[in-house]
């Protein structure tokens, strides 16, 4: 069994009164080794001022998460069936909308990962079966309900 903590601060400024729902949602997440990450609401979900669009909103985290789950499990596969991988990229994209109860949820998330090798490269069925491979054994894919879908070019 593995152990994961991460801290997240946020602070009312003095003078903001919060019960009026003006105040800043900016906050900061920490990490293990002391990476800090500025983290804020969406501004799709909070109006700007009260949100900010600079820093990382949790569920452009969360579908990064996914995205960056499933390439450490795909490159795992890879490296194990001996095809080397030079690069990896992934532009996830997640939809944010009510789910079958009628809440918000980020319901489905939609994998574009692009792979180059070096040397001999799996033929697309191969590389498919890699793909289904890595979400089965995607760790956070088997924790969440978002449907997640993989779409090679």
């Amino acid at each position: 069994m593995s152990h994961y903590q991460a801290t997240v601060l946020w602070q009312r400024p003095p003078d903001i009164a919060f019960t009026d729902g003006r105040y800043s949602r900016v906050h900061l997440w920490r990490f293990d080794g002391g990476v800090e990450v500025p983290a804020s609401a969406s501004p799709h979900v909070v109006p700007l001022p009260f949100s900010a669009s600079e820093p990382v909103d949790p569920e452009e985290a969360y579908i990064a998460a996914l995205a960056s789950c499933h390439m450490l499990t795909f490159l795992s596969i890879a490296a194990k069936r001996r095809f080397v991988v030079d690069s990896y990229s992934d532009t996830a994209e997640g939809v944010m909308e009510k789910n079958g109860d009628g809440r918000l949820a980020v319901t489905h998330v939609v994998l574009n990962p692009r792979v180059t090798y070096a040397g001999t490269a799996p033929d697309r069925a191969a590389e498919e079966a890699m793909h289904h491979a890595a979400h089965d054994q995607c760790f956070l894919a088997n924790s969440v309900k978002t449907a997640i879908e993989t779409r090679l070019d």
